[in-house]
């Protein structure tokens, strides 16, 4: 078994991620897949090796020593691709595809840097809406997508990767924790009707009773840059503060540094998942398997 890490590599994930279903969508593979691998390993080795319980999984005492072999070949073999990726001698422009918010403001300076000493590649970003990266995977523009609207096709793995959270925010002083009736009285600078924040957003307004409809909207924009940009330039003046909803990342640092103002809405937060996407096609690549390693274990 030891030669066939992937049974392994699942073993682990199921651990770290401490569920069946959140180790499928981490692994690109389907839940019974999961299940099939691990019920695997347990025949091989004759023993439980993990017992499901509501709240999660634990591990068996035979579990807890193969977690501890299973972390010792990972490393082991982590070493050594980074050692097999040198000798490919193929000169190449590795080619991302992401999205505005990941794009422009998640994975842009050091982490692509990374990336270029993973592969000893140069490495190209392309940033565009979640649906045209899904489309340039298909057609080979580019070799990894990363995407922040769930756009599944039968012939693309997704891999979840970061969990992102949308926050309301201005260029002024606002509650910390947003009531309803704080929000109707807003100036609102909003994202298209097709982006996927509005959307999210709209969801998390409907559940508290609010209407998007009703809100004071002085315009639309189509990318969280450009929302940001609007948002920092806004008037301050006697009325109410301009405001709008954009990933937390996008404007941590503007936060941290007293320039923009973030808040939450009572009781509800807006929380989404980033994927990886590659081609099917590419599973066993190389430099997409060395690429997808670092992103899963780094924080951008």
């Amino acid at each position: 078994m030891l030669k066939d890490f992937a049974k392994l590599e699942t073993f682990l994930t199921v651990v770290r991620e401490k569920s069946f279903s959140k180790a499928s969508a981490k692994l690109g593979i389907s839940q019974p897949a999961v299940t099939q691998q691990i019920k695997f390993i347990e025949k091989y080795l004759d023993c439980k090796v993990i017992e499901r319980k509501k709240n999660g999984v634990i591990l068996t005492k035979e579990g807890e020593d193969l977690y501890k072999i299973a972390l010792r070949l990972e490393k082991c073999i982590n070493n050594a691709e980074k050692d097999l990726i040198k000798i490919i001698s193929k000169e190449i422009t590795f080619r991302i595809g992401a999205s505005f918010t990941i794009g422009n403001f998640i994975i842009p300076g050091k982490c692509l840097n990374n990336i270029k000493d993973v592969i000893h590649n140069d490495v190209q970003i392309k940033v565009e809406v979640s649906s045209q990266v899904i489309e340039d995977i298909l057609n080979k523009k580019v070799d990894l997508g990363l995407i922040e609207t769930p756009i599944f096709k039968e012939d693309i793995i997704y891999r979840e990767w970061l969990e992102d959270e949308l926050v309301v925010f201005s260029n002024s002083p606002i509650p910390k924790s947003l009531k309803p009736e704080e929000i109707e009285k807003f100036r609102w600078i909003c994202r298209d009707e097709a982006s996927y924040t509005r959307r999210l957003a709209k969801e998390v307004f409907e559940e508290i009773g609010l209407e998007c409809k009703n809100l004071n909207v002085l315009y639309e924009v189509d990318s969280s840059s450009t929302l940001k940009a609007a948002i920092m330039k806004a008037d301050k003046d006697d009325r109410s503060p301009v405001v709008s909803i954009i990933s937390h990342a996008a404007i941590a640092d503007e936060v941290e540094a007293g320039q923009l103002f973030e808040a939450r809405i009572r009781g509800h937060r807006m929380r989404r998942k980033l994927y990886i996407a590659y081609s099917k096609e590419r599973k066993h690549d190389a430099f997409i398997e060395n690429v997808v390693s670092y992103l899963q274990q780094a924080k951008c």
